[in-house]
């Protein structure tokens, strides 16, 4: 439970590494996750659940700005002659698209000292604990929906690793089977069966566009929305 999460961003790691090529990864990726397990610390404040839980958070967390730092000096190095972009802009239109990985550092730990703080004024409110809580599994849960929405703009999913939405699938299974059998806030089970179903999805995706190849669709959107974040 602790290491099995991080384990489908593996051969997604060394695929990135080995190509210098991060366009069929999505970073969306790393900010939810980035999000719900900063969430899911808070709301062990709140409701202690396993141990293994709050450790596999924390090791996410450190997997996920591996993964963030690999993809924007791949990025960058690929993107020359352009404007850097950083956090201290305040430029939505470049939302975790800046140059630097010191910039997602500092977006990171506002998000923690904001959310932090008032977690700490509401602490004693079951309310809030409880919607901290299902915020976290919920944000977790769509997970996977960056990466189908990349597949479906693209109509492909190349540059996306198999391997590392299989490991999805059967982790976020086996994960979902714990949570039931260990009687986990109902908020885990729910939302973990949801993340199955995208995972699913997602696999059903490989599928099409590799047997039934589809033309790409064409976008005249602000160029930072159809570039790889």
């Amino acid at each position: 439970m602790v290491f099995g999460g991080v384990v489908p961003y593996i051969p997604q790691y060394r695929d990135i590494r080995r190509t210098q090529n991060a366009e069929g990864f999505s970073t969306y990726v790393c900010l939810v996750l980035l999000v719900a397990n900063i969430l899911r610390i808070l709301f062990w404040f709140g409701r202690r659940f396993e141990s293994p839980l709050l450790w596999q958070s924390i090791i996410m967390i450190i997997t996920m700005l591996l993964m963030l730092k690999l993809c924007t000096e791949v990025r960058v190095s690929n993107e020359l002659n352009i404007k850097r972009r950083s956090f201290a802009d305040f430029d939505l239109n470049y939302f975790w698209h800046w140059s630097k990985f010191t910039d997602y550092v500092q977006c990171v730990l506002t998000f923690t000292g904001v959310t932090s703080y008032i977690t700490y004024l509401w602490l004693d409110s079951s309310v809030f604990v409880e919607t901290l809580g299902f915020l976290a599994v919920f944000t977790e849960a769509m997970l996977g929906v960056p990466q189908l929405y990349r597949n479906y703009q693209n109509r492909s999913t190349e540059g996306m690793s198999v391997k590392m939405v299989l490991m999805w699938t059967s982790g976020d299974t086996f994960k979902t089977l714990y949570f039931i059998w260990n009687q986990a806030p109902f908020q885990f089970s729910i939302c973990g069966l949801l993340q199955v179903f995208v995972d699913i999805a997602i696999l059903l995706q490989a599928y099409l566009y590799s047997y039934y190849p589809q033309k790409p669709v064409s976008h005249t959107t602000h160029p930072a929305s159809t570039k790889a974040l």
